[in-house]
């Protein structure tokens, strides 16, 4: 039997490598002769660098940027196909997990050190760089990324503006005499999981801008700014950056990265598996084993398993997902590929407990999965 093991990770418990590995165990405790493809995959936000690095013999690549409050830190980026492309996360660099509940903070929070990774890359020559902007801390709409590349913000007394998106109001011009001209010769492909646009009740900053620390009074105001910052743009750069679907992605970073670096979004999970190039597995697959640690109304909305699925069904090779968690109202997932989700946990237990427990319970739950498909398709075996 030929199977695919392809999941995301388990927020909080496991990378996705390490799902895959758990899986893995399962299938060949009860298979011991059966052959696996592990592909460990990503939408686009956390493990996205992890996911590709693995998959193409990539190198990791450690550099000393700045952190979202502008604090030195070694951050990771990845190299793949012999140093022509880089993958970056914008969160190594720009991401909430660099924070302490107490220090988030939208108004001053930069992207700066996502704009080091990028020019590192461009430095060693890499001539497209794939940037998944999930999981940032910042809501200056890519000006740092920029700053970082030689760009300059100027307000009205003809100053830069200082880090954040606190200051983006104050923005009068912008000066590219110095913007890096090498980004004309390099592609930027971006995984972008999300179609927020840039401003508005739908955009980056009353969708995101909570969890990044904002207050109610703040979003309103680092929205009006993001108004602003996309007005300047469209007067100094003949640029509409405002209502684009993904725009608001990264606390604007896509509209950023649209607006000064020319590039392309793409839904983040399709990206992934065209890079990794799973249709060529699926061809030959009998089965696809997948999985995240919830699966909900969300995964209707270009996560991870659903992309999975939309190949599967193309070639009618059956997908079996696992999770920490199933959501309600789940049902039209099972219209769009997926045969059967199954639950990890296999008793009544704290969230902790199944943190803890996450690979065992993984391994577990395969095993029993596997030991039921045996028995009904012993010509597989």
């Amino acid at each position: 039997m030929k199977i695919l093991v392809a999941p995301d990770s388990f927020k909080e418990s496991l990378s996705a490598i390490q799902v895959a590995e758990a899986i893995s165990k399962g299938v060949l405790k009860i298979i011991p002769n059966a052959e696996i493809i592990k592909t460990p995959i990503s939408d686009g936000g956390e493990g996205l660098l992890d996911a590709l690095v693995n998959d193409k013999n990539g190198k990791i690549i450690t550099v000393k940027v700045y952190d979202p409050l502008y604090r030195s830190i070694a951050a990771e980026y990845g190299i793949l196909n012999e140093g022509t492309t880089a993958v970056i996360e914008m969160a190594k660099a720009s991401g909430l997990e660099l924070l302490k509940e107490q220090e988030k903070n939208p108004d001053i929070t930069s992207s700066y050190g996502t704009g080091q990774l990028i020019l590192d890359a461009l430095d060693r020559g890499c001539q497209k760089i794939i940037i998944g902007i999930g999981g940032s801390a910042t809501n200056d709409g890519g000006m740092g990324m920029v700053k970082a590349l030689g760009g300059k913000f100027i307000n009205k007394e003809g100053v830069e503006l200082t880090e954040g998106g606190g200051a983006l109001g104050e923005l009068s011009s912008i000066d590219l005499t110095n913007f890096d001209k090498r980004i004309s010769n390099c592609k930027i492909v971006v995984a972008c999981d999300v179609t927020n646009k840039l401003t508005g009740e739908n955009g980056a900053t009353f969708v995101y801008g909570a969890q990044k620390g904002g207050s109610k009074e703040q979003l309103e105001f680092l929205d009006k700014n993001l108004e602003h910052y996309a007005a300047i743009i469209r007067n100094h750069l003949g640029i509409e950056i405002e209502n684009i679907n993904g725009a608001g992605a990264g606390g604007g970073m896509g509209a950023g990265l649209i607006a000064f670096l020319n590039a392309e979004l793409k839904s983040g999970i399709d990206l992934i598996l065209e890079t990794l190039e799973i249709k060529k597995h699926i061809k030959n697959i009998d089965l696809i084993i997948t999985g995240e640690g919830k699966i909900d109304k969300q995964t209707l909305q270009g996560k991870t398993i659903l992309g999975i699925a939309a190949l599967a069904k193309e070639y009618h090779v059956p997908v079996i997902a696992i999770t920490g968690k199933i959501g309600d109202n789940i049902d039209e997932i099972y219209k769009l590929g997926i045969t059967s989700i199954f639950s990890i946990v296999n008793k009544p237990m704290k969230l902790e407990e199944a943190i803890n427990d996450v690979e065992y319970l993984i391994q577990s739950c395969i095993e029993t999965i596997i030991r039921t498909i045996k028995l009904y398709q012993s010509d597989k075996f």
